[in-house]
């Protein structure tokens, strides 16, 4: 199927009112009002990120059932804002402030798992930048939409998740981010970006027969 990303869509569900993560510092990044560390400095890796663990895993899950190369959380905490960035075979980067630690990947988390959306792999996507046009199986690029807005949604709040998967161009990643208070998505081909009709793509999975 051939999509314009500029495409029209309806209205889709609203967020819930209350986050379901439960905001806090992280474990070994307790002190944000120390100086920016030096460019090139190592980075500290960590055992745990505290009230972000069910974040991190979340994400991770996500990102091994949908195939996305990146998934990524940007999450209100009680006074900053934390960014929890899952990359394909990368160690997990979370940034509070000026403070960045790593986890590694695998690393098995005591923590409560949150509900992961409904998503699987599909093959590349053929896209083209210039146009804003998106060739997919038919439904793909709308299921990995749908999935990226329940990703929010679970998130909560005001919180934003991005996901991202490669195509057969290369250098070309399409990328969807959605945040959980809002019904508008913003696609991207590479550096283009297109932002999506309030409510689109309609999720019609719990009305069939």
């Amino acid at each position: 199927m051939s999509a314009d990303v500029e495409g029209p869509g309806t209205s889709g569900e609203r967020a819930q009112d209350e986050p379901l993560l439960a905001s806090g510092a992280m474990s070994s990044v307790d002190d944000a009002d120390e100086p920016a560390p030096d460019a090139g400095a190592p980075i500290d890796v960590v055992a745990t990120v505290g009230a972000l663990d069910p974040t991190v895993m979340l994400l991770r899950e996500f990102l091994h059932r949908s195939g996305a190369i990146r998934a990524v959380a940007v999450v209100a905490l009680e006074d900053d804002v934390a960014i929890v960035d899952v990359g394909r075979l990368l160690p997990v980067e979370v940034t509070i402030g000026p403070r960045v630690v790593h986890l590694p990947h695998a690393l098995q988390l005591d923590a409560a798992v949150l509900m992961v959306p409904e998503v699987k792999q599909l093959p590349p996507f053929d896209v083209d930048p210039s146009s804003g046009e998106v060739s997919s199986p038919l439904g793909g690029l709308e299921h990995y939409a749908i999935a990226v807005r329940q990703l929010a949604q679970i998130l909560g709040a005001d919180n934003v998740a991005l996901a991202s998967w490669e195509t057969t161009s290369p250098d070309v990643p399409l990328a969807i981010t959605a945040r959980a208070s809002e019904d508008v998505l913003v696609l991207a081909l590479g550096e283009e970006e297109f932002e999506m009709e309030p409510g689109w793509p309609v999720d019609t999975r719990a009305t069939r027969a």
